[in-house]
């Protein structure tokens, strides 16, 4: 009688190894996912003459409108479409001649039929609604005139000028790179943007290190320091350094100069060996064992916590603990691009159906963790017009490489995500979005955000499509706390590291009192006040109201508390690859 049980894990195994095996060669996406979305379409689609009408209708004007311009193409003629703002793709006057003109309206008028084609059919589900569309256009972009060389007035232009040498660097720069994805070998990173060496600079020392975090304090810059401490925790989606890139553009830097006491947590690079790391692991071996550290190092001080992305989410998981325990140490919180609901988080939700989800969890079941090439990839799919297919024209047809800065240099050392974590992150947030429903569970009861009663900075960026700012903006209905909304330019990464003196930032602000009757996203952004340049400042001003007197700062570490320092700044956790 027990053959059969062993059988059937024995069975359960195959099917994984089988996903896994495939899902190398998807990139992680799930085949059934796409499927059943398309089916879902497809079979409504047919059984909607009314909508096929209608698409027969836009087609056989947009493609008069077409004729049109075919008939005034030469010289030229006037555009019967326009790209949407933010496809760049097409902006070039050599576009707009003959008959240049024509293959890029061509295709923009094919992409908005196709656009109408996957959207409005009565009776699909949203969520396969937006995988259909998602997943046509980024089909659709593969075949954009611009990503070829005898369709593209640019590349031609340099080819003709350079007598074809653009091409040879582009082949160059092919193989080069070929041979590193095959290789499994990251960029070459210029010494000028090594951790150590060029970012992460700020001094300071790890005074704390378990399993899973080192904790950084930073050496003070001024005489005299604000006596209530600063906790930045980030997500373990990034390495930290983020915040501290070069010393112009270091979010640490800046703080430390303002006279803050800054505490930096570094997560731990997880292996294989850590796969079985949940979130509540994170919270209570990573989060928490940092906040108890500073709160023994600086005693009597109530703490100022800010997090960055999946870090703030972990952030307010905390704060709710704490509230539910009285635990008064908190005393402020700082959300940096940080979802609570998860219901409305973007193109990565396109992701998080139960099909998608397994299927990634065999993959990594397989290995242990989700390596940060895998997740990389996921990100540049939902950008590729920007990340994938402008990059191989500039690389491969134009033969330029793009300059390394920093925040690039930062990009491609990314970090794993342990199996049970990840899982736990899409399964429990993501798709359940028990945060929000008050149902998330830390030692079997739930954590409810609006137990917690701390004043909030919250950051939002425009253009992020890893937490869209209307999404980061609920934290308006989750919470009864003061709260201070920013709206900033920017995307989920050049958003937050908006130092002062940036050119183009601006940035939107207002506070809601505890009692302030709700306002929706819409309006708020068409009323809120606008201003020029970074909202650093701002942010300053509002922590330094809160963080008590000046006074002597303090040492770096305690060591009669236990809390040596052990190593300098930036510590060994963010070296690890």
């Amino acid at each position: 009688m027990t053959a059969l049980p062993v059988f059937h894990a024995h069975a359960h195994n195959a099917d994984r190894l089988l996903h896994a095996t495939f899902g190398k060669l998807t990139h992680g996406l799930s085949p059934a996912s796409l499927g059943l979305a398309y089916i879902d379409w497809a079979l409504h689609l047919c059984g909607s003459p009314g909508k096929q009408a209608d698409l027969v209708e836009i087609a056989r004007l947009q493609w008069s409108r077409f004729a049109n311009l075919t008939l005034q193409a030469y010289p030229s003629g006037e555009p019967c479409i326009e790209p949407l703002p933010q496809d760049k793709r097409f902006a070039d006057p050599a576009w707009q001649q003959w008959p240049f003109n024509l293959a890029y309206q061509g295709f923009l008028l094919t992409q908005q039929w196709w656009h109408c084609a996957t959207r409005g059919v009565r009776g699909v589900s949203p969520h396969h609604e937006e995988v259909v569309t998602f997943c046509t256009r980024q089909w659709l972009d593969t075949f954009a005139p611009s990503n070829f060389l005898w369709s593209n007035p640019e590349v031609l232009q340099a080819t003709v000028a350079e007598g074809g040498t653009n091409l040879l660097r582009g082949w160059q720069n092919f193989i080069a790179d070929s041979n590193r994805i095959a290789m499994r070998e990251r960029p070459k990173v210029p010494e000028q943007f090594q951790v150590g060496k060029g970012v992460a600079l700020t001094p300071g020392q790890v005074v704390f290190r378990n399993r899973l975090i080192e904790l950084i304090q930073y050496a003070p810059a001024t005489e005299q320091v604000h006596a209530e401490p600063v906790l930045i925790v980030p997500s373990w989606i990034m390495k930290y350094y983020i915040l501290d890139l070069s010393p112009h553009n270091s979010l640490v830097r800046y703080l430390v100069g303002k006279g803050h006491t800054v505490f930096m947590v570094s997560w731990v690079n997880p292996g294989e060996h850590d796969r079985d790391l949940g979130l509540n692991g994170y919270l209570r071996q990573g989060l928490l064992s940092g906040f108890d550290a500073v709160s023994q190092i600086i005693p009597e001080q109530p703490i100022h916590a800010v997090g960055y992305c999946l870090g703030g989410t972990l952030l307010l998981i905390a704060s709710a603990l704490l509230a539910r325990r009285n635990d008064t140490r908190l005393k402020s919180l700082t959300l940096l691009a940080a979802q609570a609901d998860f219901e409305e988080s973007g193109e990565l939700s396109l992701f998080t159906d139960p099909s998608q989800i397994a299927y990634l969890e065999d993959i990594m079941w397989d290995q242990g963790y989700l390596d940060g090439r895998q997740m990389g990839g996921t990100f540049a799919l939902l950008r590729s017009r920007d990340l994938v297919w402008s990059r191989m024209v500039h690389d491969y047809l134009r033969g330029t490489r793009q300059p390394m800065i920093d925040l690039l240099a930062w990009n491609e050392d990314s970090t794993r995500l342990p199996y049970r974590m990840h899982s736990e992150y899409l399964r429990h947030l993501y798709m359940d979005n028990t945060l929000a429903h008050g149902a998330y569970l830390v030692d079997d009861k739930p954590v409810v955000l609006s137990d917690s009663h701390v004043p909030m900075f919250v950051v939002g960026t425009v253009k992020d499509h890893v937490s869209p700012w209307h999404s980061v903006y609920k934290i308006h209905l989750l919470s009864s706390a003061e709260v201070t909304f920013v709206l900033t330019s920017g995307g989920h990464n050049v958003g937050i590291v908006s130092e002062p003196g940036h050119p183009h930032r601006s940035y939107q602000i207002t506070t809601r009192k505890p009692r302030d009757k709700y306002i929706d996203p819409l309006t708020w952004q068409q009323t809120a006040p606008s201003h020029e340049g970074s909202w650093w400042p701002a942010w300053q001003q509002w922590l330094s109201e809160r963080s008590g007197p000046l006074v002597t700062p303090p040492t770096l570490g305690r060591s009669e508390a236990g809390f040596p320092p052990l190593q300098a700044a930036p510590g060994s956790y963010v070296l690890q690859q």
